[in-house]
């Protein structure tokens, strides 16, 4: 959600002032405004929810050199204008969601054998799924989640290059 948030934000501010920033500054300039939603953003984090605060520790503040984020500064928000901005910020952080939820129930379901674990807090077990001896422990681990997206991608470029048959041939 932070992501979804700060590409929003960050994109609709950058196309606002995209017409009065020199193109040789543009780059560090799309780096303060990311940095500064992301700092608004980790403050709000630790004011309301400090439990989860503590528990993403450095990762809310590395969404700063997120490349997606900067990508799409460079490549959508400073060419366009803002509703087109603000649209593809929600769209590309709604996209981005979808895909760490799949890959987080992917790692979970293999790496844990269970469905919702910690959903209802840290002592959430979730639903169990598979027996107890067939996780794999490494699923749960960062290499887990480079597996699983490595994966993920495979599955995506086979489904997209794959041969598409004829009706002729078919018959």
């Amino acid at each position: 959600m932070a992501v979804l948030i700060i590409l929003t934000l960050s994109n609709v501010i950058i196309s606002l002032i995209r017409k009065i920033v020199p193109d040789k500054i543009r780059i560090a300039m799309f780096i303060v405004v990311i940095a500064g939603f992301v700092t608004m953003v980790d403050l709000l984090i630790q004011a309301f929810l400090p439990d989860l605060a503590k528990s993403l520790g450095v990762f809310i503040p590395l969404i700063v050199v997120n490349c997606i984020i900067l990508g799409r500064a460079e490549a959508f928000s400073y060419k366009n204008g803002v509703g087109a901005s603000f649209f593809d910020g929600v769209f590309q952080g709604i996209g981005y969601t979808l895909v760490l939820l799949v890959m987080c129930i992917i790692r979970e379901f293999l790496g844990a054998g269970t469905f919702g674990g910690g959903l209802l807090g840290p002592d959430g077990k979730g639903i169990a799924i598979l027996p107890s001896q067939f996780p794999i422990g490494m699923m749960t681990m960062p290499v887990g989640g480079f597996l699983v997206l490595g994966a993920l991608i495979a599955l995506m470029q086979w489904a997209l290059n794959r041969p598409k048959k004829n009706k002729e041939e078919s018959k």
